[in-house]
């Protein structure tokens, strides 16, 4: 595929991220019991799409910031990996908006239904500084030149572009289940607007 211009691709993930944080953000003026609510019998509630979102933060923020500590100067474009660009698109939101490619969580990133929402949106918007710190910090780095382990194996390794692209796309795959939470949650009087919930693909 056709590279990206570093610096470019960076700020377009600053901007993703400025957004969730800022949906994030009015997260907190819901109602809480609202975010505690299954959707649908089987489904998880807001508090736990978060914390799965954290689970994962977790892991990538510090192997991240590993990674960036050893990587090369910055160059001005930056070559997706073949897996790591399947992994961005198998996570990111359509075009349309719609989640494609359904997929089972991994055990250790499924989150218990105790889960509360005001820790796991505090520990959210915490990680999301974090993020972008280290998207500010690659812009100095050569986000090609090292490679990161991902989660579901140490054995696959994936650049450190791919590993921000696809952790992001993952961020927004989930905050836009939260979107359609949300509106099947609230009453038809008073729905959450859907503009607050946007995430552009």
């Amino acid at each position: 595929m056709k590279p990206f211009k570093s610096l470019a691709l960076l700020e377009v993930l600053e901007a993703d991220v400025r957004q969730l944080i800022l949906i994030a953000v009015h997260l907190q003026k819901e109602d809480p019991e609202i975010l505690l609510k299954q959707p649908a019998p089987g489904k998880w509630n807001i508090a736990q799409v978060l914390e799965h979102l954290n689970s994962y933060g977790r892991y990538y923020l510090p192997a991240i910031e590993q990674s960036l500590q050893v990587a090369k100067p910055a160059k001005v474009t930056f070559s997706s990996g073949w897996l790591g660009n399947y992994f961005t698109n198998l996570m990111k939101p359509g075009v349309d908006g719609k989640i494609g490619n359904k997929m089972n969580a991994p055990k250790n990133h499924r989150p218990s239904p105790e889960t509360d929402i005001k820790p796991a949106l505090d520990n959210f918007l915490e990680q999301q500084q974090k993020l972008l710190q280290l998207l500010e910090w690659s812009k100095t780095k050569d986000i090609g030149s090292i490679r990161t382990p991902v989660s579901i194996s140490r054995l696959i390794k994936l650049k450190v572009g791919d590993v921000l692209r696809f952790f992001i796309a993952h961020e927004q795959r989930h905050f836009l289940q939260i979107g359609h939470a949300l509106t099947t949650l609230r009453e038809p009087t008073n729905k959450f607007q859907a503009s607050h919930l946007a995430v552009q693909p």
